[in-house]
């Protein structure tokens, strides 16, 4: 095999096949990428049999063939190629010359013929939604799954297709989170849950732009994301996903509307005082007109004072200051509503039409004076 291509156009799709490279493995041929370069394209393939990630790059074929090469040391040494073309020629023993100006490594690849190809998809079950769309909500759900593998379901997102709309929905048990978004398009009813992991690894791939769209197809087991010139295969979680529905009440003894950015701040600077693994809570004591915020650890202790518009009760209730954070940060609007009933039960940060909703569980506390 002899492929010609320039440095950029090669460490760009070696980056984006990485993502699908086991950290670790007993199966040396999944710690490699495979360049196939048998047809007419140059297809770079990697797959850990959960997540497998193709994507083709431009180059000339001057010999066709195909070669599996160690993903951390092809990469490697791609970065740090010189900024020109590349020369990649194996033989039949499987010796890689790569070459680049006056830079000649040799490295030993593994037969092609060893490595697991992408499954196959029938691709008739899809919805199609913009790059742009696809990272956001990704962005705005991902830190509520969970990282402990005890229950599945919770280390993927729901993803909930409903005429034309799509609801994503992550949950740890200690909140939840939710995004709508309408579709150009209205399709058949769909639920899945995808693996968190999958998400991610997309995320950092798609451009972000509004005008490139990603088409996602469904099977019974697998799911696929294709945009651009890289096709990404997942499988699903199995099983059935929480019923959400009888946890979001929409009944409310208080309700404040707050400037975002002020809360966010506030809670941010109290977060100073607590330790990292410190399970310190912020208290927020609410009353006409003024939100109070006080965190008592052992480095010390703060209070701030928020205006707001209060409706009902006044409250006091706490919380762990970075599940606060992780849903402020990722909503845009400028002023929000927090809906809550009592210090037992949860709170809710959600906009008029709903298109977010974000629960947290309070946590039980001590009065600071």
């Amino acid at each position: 095999m002899k492929l010609i291509c320039s440095k950029s156009n090669l460490l760009n799709g070696v980056q984006i096949v990485s993502k699908a490279v086991p950290n670790k493995t007993t199966m040396s041929i999944l710690e490699c990428i495979l360049i196939d370069a048998t047809g007419r394209n140059i297809k770079l393939i990697a797959n850990d049999m959960e997540l497998g990630i193709e994507t083709i790059i431009e180059g000339d074929i001057v010999e066709k063939g195909q070669i599996a090469l160690d993903a951390k040391i092809f990469l490697d040494i791609v970065r740090k190629l010189p900024d020109n073309q590349v020369i990649l020629e194996t033989d039949k023993s499987f010796k890689t010359n790569i070459v680049c100006e006056k830079a000649k490594f040799t490295i030993i690849g593994k037969s092609g013929e060893d490595f697991s190809y992408l499954p196959s998809i029938e691709k008739i079950d899809h919805i199609v939604l913009s790059q742009f769309t696809l990272k956001e909500v990704v962005r705005q759900t991902i830190f509520s799954i969970s990282d402990n593998d005890n229950n599945k379901l919770m280390t993927g997102e729901l993803f909930d297709i409903n005429g034309d709309t799509l609801k994503v929905v992550s949950l740890d048990g200690h909140r939840i989170s939710i995004r709508k978004i309408g579709l150009k398009n209205s399709y058949p009813s769909k639920k899945v849950v995808v693996p968190g992991k999958t998400l991610n690894e997309i995320s950092k791939i798609l451009s972000g732009d509004a005008d490139k769209d990603v088409s996602i197809f469904f099977t019974g087991k697998h799911i696929v994301f294709e945009f651009d010139k890289t096709t990404v295969v997942s499988r699903l979680i199995e099983g059935e996903y929480f019923r959400i529905e009888q946890m979001l009440s929409s009944d409310y003894e208080t309700k404040v509307t707050i400037n975002k950015k002020e809360l966010l701040e506030c809670i941010d600077r109290a977060t100073l005082l607590v330790k990292e693994g410190d399970k310190k809570p912020i208290i927020i004591n609410i009353t006409d007109g003024v939100l109070e915020l006080k965190i008592n650890s052992t480095i010390g202790s703060m209070n701030e004072e928020i205006d707001i518009t209060k409706q009902g009760k006044d409250l006091m209730i706490g919380f762990n200051p970075k599940f606060m954070i992780d849903a402020l940060r990722v909503i845009e609007d400028e002023q929000i509503n927090v809906y809550l009933v009592n210090p037992k039960a949860p709170c809710f940060i959600k906009d008029a039409a709903e298109s977010y909703i974000y629960l947290i569980l309070p946590v039980n506390f001590t009065t600071v004076n």
